[in-house]
């Protein structure tokens, strides 16, 4: 498939002496055994989900289920052996254990029959007709299902079909729905094997409960992070001086006060001395965490807003120009819209089959009619590839954005007629990217993947090995976490480039990339200085984004401490906070990064002469030569120092 109009080119030659930029003359397809790859690695995605969804059931994490099968809380289906399976627990949301004082551990499942009640009992039942009393009334029956109330006082079996008595008073528990009674001795008889179940149960297990039990409050945070993203964008759209100003007090005021809510609940937390269990434990660990890298990243920006402070009008004029590019092209503001529900449905998706796949089980009968539910082998392999299957495609997402919005920008810089630009350039940029260039979006995103996978790697080593307390192996992995983390952002930065040099000469992902690094070594020292500020304001915005969501995030989930790992689902709605934040305002970031390198291309080619005039515009060109401290009477033709050769190759608008 391709686009013809000048000389051929092809996208996998090598550069031979200096590039000939010629923009949209020529497309091909572009590392398509990539985009193949791709679409085999979602072929065994979708194999896991279906797997999941056979074999999952999300709902017995939160929901809790009794001994027979049923899932508390809904309608069941039959389970083959088990007579008593297959009910409907609509209005039964609670699990009632019938020896709740003399509860017993085998293989982190409690060792007693459980059944789905409506109500928990309040009062202290003392015999069988009290029993029967409680049911007639609040239509709650603690027998066994196939014991007819009439019958309590009747059947002569009803003593084991039924709780021993006396039955102690008590009441529904937030988490896990479980009847815990309120009879001292019996309290602590339950709470402590309850304490041991919860704390044998693995990390894994207990943060899906945690995200279950709070999901309404994560998906709200989510959508506060929206809100708050798309008011930045629209303020940066329209921005001023004041606004700066009012954007970093509002930093600074979100740092401090976040660092300090941090710091307090750490210790609230910790001289607490009910804190038993080990969700508790983990919380006061990730808050300590939490804490100390948030303190550390406010004196850090603290301090660069400090050093930065008197280039803020730079900064403002920089997004004054990048502003005007957006003003031709308006459907800009729109695209992170777009990837953003993209986004939003695939996480959506994502977590969905991660409940699924966690909760994956056979059922199995056992004596009496009664039902366990056994683990699966392999789960966790499909968990690990359906997580690089999360940050791979994300990272493709992202990376599409970014291609929309750099093929726009080409075609709007790479036009003679500023006052009238292309015809509808974002779409045209969609069409060229879903027609020729999906496959170096797969590439690049993968690239992104494999460096974050050691990471994570050796995360999970750190956790297993921190015990050991060996100082040198804590400094080790640390300073690997932060190898990782420099190569990682470098390697965007130089992504982001790539794709905007794909989408101006409609080559292959290592050619692109060798192109953009020959033309910024050369231009380096010129360009550097202008776009790493207003990417430090675009940070900072990002950093708006992530402190007020987290606020609302600790006072929303600091209510419910019951049982929750909630400081992990808290550190994904900050890391979902900051990729919306990132989606919306990468369009600037974008932009300006695009608009520059179309920049460096153009002085690179052309020489202001009327045989081969500039595509920049006067605006651009003056913030340019101010920028880097040029005379303020300089022309066109004092841009020379910007090429290393006379010989230029005209570029072309485009078509």
């Amino acid at each position: 498939m391709e686009r013809r109009g000048g000389r051929q080119q092809d996208c996998g030659d090598s550069v031979s002496g200096r590039r000939e930029w010629r923009p949209v003359i020529y497309r091909k397809c572009t590392d398509a055994l990539w985009l193949l790859l791709f679409f085999l690695f979602w072929a065994g995605l979708m194999f896991i989900t279906g797997y999941a969804v056979m074999a999952g059931a999300a709902e017995r994490l939160v929901l809790g289920y009794d001994s027979f099968g049923n899932i508390c809380g809904r309608r069941n289906t039959p389970v083959k052996g088990a007579p008593l399976s297959g009910q409907d627990m609509t209005n039964k949301k609670y699990v009632f254990f019938l020896n709740s004082c003399s509860l017993e551990m085998q293989s982190l499942k409690i060792s007693a029959v459980s059944l789905c009640v409506s109500s928990c009992p309040q009062e202290q039942l003392n015999s069988l007709e009290d029993l029967q009393s409680f049911a007639r009334n609040n239509g709650s029956c603690l027998c066994v299902y196939n014991l007819n109330v009439s019958s309590y006082t009747l059947n002569p079996k009803a003593a084991e079909l039924c709780p021993a008595l006396p039955v102690p008073p008590s009441k529904s528990f937030p988490l896990l729905n479980r009847c815990v009674p309120q009879n001292p001795e019996c309290y602590s008889k339950y709470a402590s094997v309850l304490i041991s179940m919860v704390n044998e149960m693995d990390v894994f297990h207990r943060i899906l409960s945690g995200i279950l039990a709070r999901r309404d409050t994560v998906v709200g945070l989510c959508f506060l992070a929206l809100a708050f993203s798309f008011i930045l964008v629209l303020a940066f759209r329209f921005i001023r001086t004041l606004l700066v100003h009012t954007l970093i007090a509002l930093v600074v005021f979100g740092l401090l006060f976040v660092s300090g809510v941090l710091w307090w609940l750490y210790y609230d937390y910790r001289s607490d001395p009910s804190t038993e269990l080990e969700t508790e434990k983990e919380n006061v660990k990730f808050l300590l965490g939490y804490a100390v890298f948030s303190t550390i990243v406010t004196v850090v920006l603290l301090s660069l807003i400090l050093v930065l402070r008197k280039r803020l009008q730079f900064a403002v004029q920089l997004f004054r120009i990048v502003g005007k590019v957006i003003g031709r092209i308006p459907f800009l503001l729109f695209q992170p819209l777009w990837t953003f529900l993209i986004l939003t449905v695939f996480w959506v998706f994502w977590v969905a089959v991660l409940l699924s796949l966690g909760t994956a089980g056979t059922a199995q009968t056992t004596s009496g009619g009664q039902v366990e539910y056994r683990a699966l082998s392999g789960i966790s392999y499909m968990a690990w590839y359906h997580f690089v299957g999360l940050i791979w495609t994300s990272e493709f997402i992202l990376a599409c954005q970014q291609m929309t919005i750099a093929g726009a920008v080409v075609a709007c810089y790479f036009n003679r007629n500023k006052n009238s630009p292309p015809p509808h350039p974002v779409l045209s940029s969609i069409s060229v990217l879903f027609c020729y260039h999906l496959g170096t979006a797969v590439k690049g995103s993968f690239l992104i993947t494999i460096l974050r996978i050691p990471r994570i790697v050796l995360l999970y080593l750190y956790n297993i090995l921190k015990e050991k307390e060996n100082a040198c192996a804590k400094c080790l992995f640390k300073c690997c976490f932060c190898w990782f983390w420099c190569q990682e952002s470098c390697l965007r930065y130089f992504n982001q480039h790539a794709y905007t040099t794909t989408a101006i000469n409609g080559t292959n992902f290592c050619t692109s990339a060798k192109d953009a690094v020959f033309i910024l070594a050369k231009n380096s020292a010129k360009l550097a200085s202008i776009s790493c500020f207003g990417d430090f304001i675009l940070f900072l915005g990002k950093v708006f984004v992530v402190c007020f969501t987290v606020f609302g995030g600790l006072m929303a989930f600091n209510y419910h401490r019951e049982l929750q790992a909630w400081v992990v689902p808290l550190l994904l709605v900050g890391f979902f906070a900051y990729l919306m934040s990132h989606s919306f305002l990468s369009v600037f970031e974008v932009t300006a990064d695009a608009m520059f390198l179309c920049f460096a291309v153009d002085m690179e080619t052309n020489d202001g002469s009327a045989e081969r005039p500039y595509f920049v515009d006067q605006e651009l060109l003056t913030f340019v030569s101010q920028s880097n401290k040029l005379t303020e009477g300089q022309k066109h033709r004092s841009m020379r120092p910007f090429r290393d050769n006379e010989d230029g190759t005209e570029l072309q608008p485009m078509t």
